[in-house]
């Protein structure tokens, strides 16, 4: 007989979210579930946070599949080799990011954050920077020639 008590639901309160997590210029991760935390073996979630006018540095996540969920704000993503790809998300909408996809996470409004939940499809927390910006070194959504001004 399984143990349910011990081996059932797990509720990590908003308070308790772990930051030591791999991060990407730009944007904070924390961790909720992970296996450490609440025994999970097959995905990993948490949240991000970037900062109102701020441009994420590029990344992809490896073999990972990533699922966002925007909860406040609104994010312009780029992807793609060269970040050639743009489209906006904001409260309520999922992003899908494939594995191995090139992309960039972006804020251009200036006085709110854009906080996200993230659940990928792995434990590993592999998060790899690349160096593949239209604007190397732009860290400012605002100047973002892809980005509204609002």
């Amino acid at each position: 007989m399984t143990d349910w008590k011990e081996h059932g639901i797990r509720i990590v309160r908003a308070g308790g979210l772990d930051p030591n997590t791999p991060q990407t210029p730009g944007m904070s991760r924390a961790a909720a579930i992970t296996h450490a935390r609440t025994g999970a073996s097959k995905l990993w979630a948490g949240t991000i946070v970037v900062a109102p006018a701020v441009c994420s540095g590029a990344h992809h996540h490896g073999e990972l599949e990533t699922v966002l969920y925007i909860v406040r704000g609104y994010a312009r993503f780029r992807w793609g080799e060269h970040m050639e790809y743009v489209a906006e998300a904001g409260p309520g909408d999922f992003i899908y990011v494939p594995p191995y996809v090139p992309h960039q996470e972006m804020n251009a409004r200036p006085n709110e954050p854009v906080e996200a939940v993230v659940v990928r499809s792995g434990q590993d927390p592999i998060v790899v920077n690349i160096d593949s910006s239209p604007e190397p070194g732009n860290t400012d959504a605002r100047k973002d020639p892809f980005h509204s001004r609002e």
